[in-house]
């Protein structure tokens, strides 16, 4: 095989199957944003204390914000499509051995923020990630995270993202926010 059929090889199937797992991923966060904006009406519509609430806002296709109790949870879609070293554990499984293309995926971070650093735009606070969601091309996902998301969803060759696990992963972030006291 010469260079130029080994570029073209390359762009048939890599370059290929990363665009196929970013449209895969967008798709996964819009439905991320859907989930978490039907979460803010439902909770919303439970609380009496109209001090208390939920708010969903959204900057566009890539980032999505729900606000609640003193805590932003932040989720952002990276636009670029990832592998992982060698010596992940993904590597060990049958699934990634028989298509090594099935170890790109899209990323989706979800964060924790102080609401108040938001308001007042004090950009010097840091936000705390609490998990980071991959999907690759045959939406099989995994979570890495704090507490529950850590292994909750870990099966990688076996769970596929949908909307009952965005449900979940939606919950369980939310649940570890509230938990999650400032200390002085």
């Amino acid at each position: 095989m010469n260079e130029q059929e080994k570029i073209i090889e390359l762009l048939k199937t890599k370059s290929s199957t990363k665009q196929e797992v970013f449209r895969k991923t967008k798709a996964v966060f819009a439905n991320f944003q859907e989930h978490l904006k039907a979460k803010s009406d439902s909770i919303n519509n439970e609380l009496s204390d109209k001090d208390v609430q939920v708010i969903y806002s959204s900057a566009g296709n890539f980032e999505a914000k729900l606000k609640f109790s003193g805590d932003t949870l932040l989720f952002h879609m990276h636009s670029n499509v990832f592998d992982f070293p060698i010596s992940h554990p993904i590597y060990n499984s049958k699934y990634i051995k028989e298509d090594k293309l099935r170890s790109f995926c899209g990323v989706i971070n979800i964060y924790n923020f102080l609401s108040d650093s938001f308001k007042y735009s004090r950009m010097n606070d840091t936000g705390y990630l609490v998990a980071r969601v991959f999907v690759n091309k045959d939406k099989k996902f995994f979570v890495e995270g704090e507490k529950q998301l850590g292994f909750l969803f870990n099966d990688f060759t076996n769970q596929q993202i949908n909307s009952d696990q965005i449900y979940k992963i939606i919950n369980e972030t939310m649940v570890y926010a509230l938990n999650f006291d400032l200390q002085a």
